[in-house]
């Protein structure tokens, strides 16, 4: 009985990621169906310029700052923060193996996602250079995927609570963050960000939802 009351968690939470995931796909096939609509180009626009009016030289530094943190450079720096400080504290490569999951399947789907929507970057002023496609937003995918995992490792981990509250609201912010420098610097419609944060939050639920399951498993193997 107490092994079944052990799984009772890791199956709910299994259940609710299953949920999310199934909810996260239709979101982000509805938003891609209608990119082309002019209702949602209107929406995009008129965010776009209420963001860009705010515009000065510090809020600039800030922003090119934060998607700086976004790009392949700031997660290599992140990347290896994370396994340092998850290798001495916890000992294992666990949470390094699973960051290298959700990593690899964030940047791989919004290669091919980018590719087989082939939408174009907004027409509007870049203040940092792009080369890549518009649709999904890579740096918010990739924000989503890597700090969206790391809130989820910071539940878990025994710490203080306020000093957990503390982090999570420090990782929102700079999700967000990464998502409206994107809109801010010219180089993204909101379309883009909300399309990529939606695709990155199906990652995040899909690798939770594989954890657990394993968890299950390893529990239970005649489960």
């Amino acid at each position: 009985m107490e092994r079944y009351d052990d799984r009772l968690a890791y199956i709910i939470i299994v259940v609710i990621t299953s949920v999310a995931f199934v909810g996260g796909v239709k979101l982000f096939i509805k938003l891609t169906e209608v990119l082309k609509s002019e209702y949602l180009a209107n929406y995009d626009r008129s965010i776009s310029e209420y963001i860009q009016q705010y515009r000065t030289p510090a809020l600039t530094d800030y922003f090119v700052f934060v998607t700086n943190m976004g790009d392949t450079v700031g997660y290599l720096i992140a990347f290896t923060t994370c396994t340092l400080l998850f290798y001495f504290f916890f000992k294992s490569w666990k949470y390094v193996l699973q960051f290298a999951m959700v990593m690899v399947l964030a940047l791989s789907s919004n290669l091919i996602l980018k590719q087989a929507i082939n939408r174009a970057r907004p027409d509007a002023e870049h203040l940092v250079t792009v080369e890549t496609l518009s649709y999904p937003s890579g740096h918010a995918m990739m924000a989503m995927a890597f700090y969206g995992l790391l809130i989820y490792f910071v539940f878990q981990f025994s710490i203080s609570k306020i000093f957990r509250t503390t982090l999570i609201l420090l990782l929102l912010i700079l999700i967000l963050s990464i998502g409206i420098s994107r809109i801010y610097l010219g180089v993204h419609f909101p379309s883009d960000v909300a399309g990529g944060f939606i695709a990155g939050f199906i990652w995040v639920v899909f690798c939770i939802m594989i954890f657990n399951l394993i968890k299950i498993f390893k529990r239970d193997p005649a489960t």
